[in-house]
């Protein structure tokens, strides 16, 4: 379980393995959300901010936006070729000592045991 505050966020998800089956779309020509996933981005809230990374080439680009869209899958920007190594986030400490970067590893293909808590506190 990851706690967070109550102010806007920004996410970062991945795509392939975290959002979708990884690499189905090479597989077997189309993607398939994972269980949990339309839950999961539908649990975000409306004010915040959705960046979704991908190492898929953007010549698959109409194809993922399309398969979103018809999922419902809100994000408001994705990115393409992004490298499939590492993703550093890097981020200040507010003074109040919030820390504002969270980074969270999931098993390949399974969302379903990410859970997310707001404190109001923090």
């Amino acid at each position: 379980m990851i706690e967070i505050s109550s102010l806007e966020h920004t996410w970062i998800l991945d795509l392939d393995g975290t959002l979708v089956k990884h690499n189905g779309y090479l597989d077997n020509g189309y993607d398939s959300l994972l269980e949990g996933a339309k839950g999961f981005i539908d649990s975000i809230p409306p004010e915040d901010f959705i960046i979704i990374l991908t190492s898929r080439r953007s010549e698959y680009s109409e194809l993922t936006e399309k398969f979103l869209l018809e999922n419902k899958i809100r994000y408001n920007c994705i990115l393409y070729n992004v490298p499939y190594g590492e993703r550093i986030l890097i981020n200040d400490r507010k003074p109040s000592g919030l820390a504002t970067a969270v980074a969270v590893n999931i098993e390949r293909d399974d969302l379903n045991d990410l859970q997310v808590k707001i404190n109001k506190k923090l």
